[in-house]
């Protein structure tokens, strides 16, 4: 009896030691057509209704060739936390831009855990849609390459996303995140297509990412902890930014912004470098621990830069005084070439001066020529060698 019992158990471990089947779901077996003009969205949505119930670890898969796509929303929560989106083509949006019109979001999840999206590319067509707001005309809003929110452990692996209408990817609301190897393209000009924004979200990181856009390379909204930037491309674009922070109508208490470093990137033409932007207003709040390190800028506008005075158009920042609090933010190992005389600009609030600034190593220079360094109501140390001459 008790050799039986010792078989049964051996084969229900081995039983439990083998991985799990991993079922695929070609989206071609629900309708979709690889010819650039049937919407995909209702074969999308089918196949992850499949995978999302799933008990064992699925694959959407996307083949190679060109599938138009209208929306596709992706709801959790599901059964299976293990869904792999397996992209070999190319999904693109309506050439139309009045089809996504002020929605915001193209491809978005919601409430999903353990998703992987791997390589292919998303085309958001938003050409027409910048020349509309180029031309002053009454334009929809547009929307969101791609968007997750209130989500966790997920991956972005290996995605090309070309002009999109605005955001490129943005995380909202998420836990734990990477994304990886991303390439992302727009024009230099184009109106808000910050590369990756990141907002309410924690445990994310952003590593070997090319981007080359209108607006911000990579934005960090309000809510934001744990935040991991490494060996990223910025040019052409805004730069890295913390920000904006403060605007009025977002509440008069900000989610704050800490723990978050950037380290071993490349600006190349860029509006900013590394950038604080926070609303002249009132708004209570703060930005603290954080880390810019080892980058190199490359005719770079605004190299290091902190403006607590934001406000374009002089609209509804009374005061022009911050409530946001800046602290502890240090930078170390930063040289290059500046496109403006002032290198380094620490422009701070006088109700919240920015304090435990810290400064090493840093080399910037002006046309081979001497840069200058700006502060106001800014206050910390500099060590090693710093160029231009620290003004804390």
């Amino acid at each position: 009896m008790a050799k039986l019992v010792i078989f049964f158990l051996f084969k229900l471990f081995l039983l439990c030691s083998l991985p799990r089947s991993n079922a695929v779901y070609n989206i071609l077996n629900y309708g979709a057509k690889a010819d650039g003009q049937t919407d995909s969205a209702q074969p999308l949505l089918k196949a992850w209704a499949a995978a999302c119930h799933s008990s064992s670890p699925a694959t959407i898969h996307v083949p190679a060739g060109s599938f138009l796509l209208s929306q596709a929303i992706f709801n959790g929560p599901c059964k299976n936390t293990e869904i792999k989106f397996s992209i070999e083509g190319t999904i693109i949006s309506p050439s139309y831009y009045g089809k996504l019109g002020d929605s915001r979001e193209w491809i978005a999840f919601n409430n999903v855990e353990g998703v992987t999206i791997r390589g292919g590319n998303l085309d958001g067509r938003g050409g027409a849609l910048w020349t509309c707001k180029f031309d002053g005309r009454s334009c929809p809003t547009g929307a969101i390459s791609l968007t997750f929110s209130n989500s966790k452990n997920i991956m972005i692996d290996g995605v090309t996303s070309i002009n999109s209408e605005l955001f490129h990817i943005a995380i909202v609301g998420c836990q734990g995140v990477r994304i990886q190897g991303v390439y992302i393209l727009a024009s230099g000009n184009s109106p808000n297509t910050d590369g990756i924004h990141v907002q309410m979200s924690t445990g994310v990181s952003i590593v070997r990412a090319n981007i080359k856009t209108g607006d911000d390379c990579i934005s960090v909204g309000p809510g934001t902890s744990h935040l991991w930037i490494e060996r990223v491309f910025c040019g052409p674009g805004h730069g890295i930014s913390i920000g904006s922070l403060g605007k009025l109508g977002d509440g008069l208490q900000v989610k704050g912004v800490q723990n978050v470093t950037a380290k071993s990137v490349m600006f190349a033409d860029t509006q900013n470098g590394f950038r604080i932007k926070t609303w002249g207003t009132n708004a209570r709040g703060y930005v603290k621990g954080v880390a810019f390190a080892n980058a190199m800028m490359r005719n770079v506008q605004n190299p290091i830069i902190i403006d607590q005075n934001y406000c374009p158009g002089n609209q509804n920042c009374p005061g022009q005084n911050s409530g946001i609090e800046i602290s502890r933010v240090n930078y170390k190992n930063i040289r290059g070439t500046s496109a403006t005389k002032v290198a380094v600009n620490f422009d701070c609030s006088p109700s919240n001066p920015c304090n435990g600034i810290r400064l090493k190593d840093i080399k910037l220079t002006y046309q081979n020529r001497q840069a200058w360094s700006y502060c106001k109501h800014a206050y910390g140390i500099a060590t090693g060698f710093v160029i231009p001459t620290s003004c804390l």
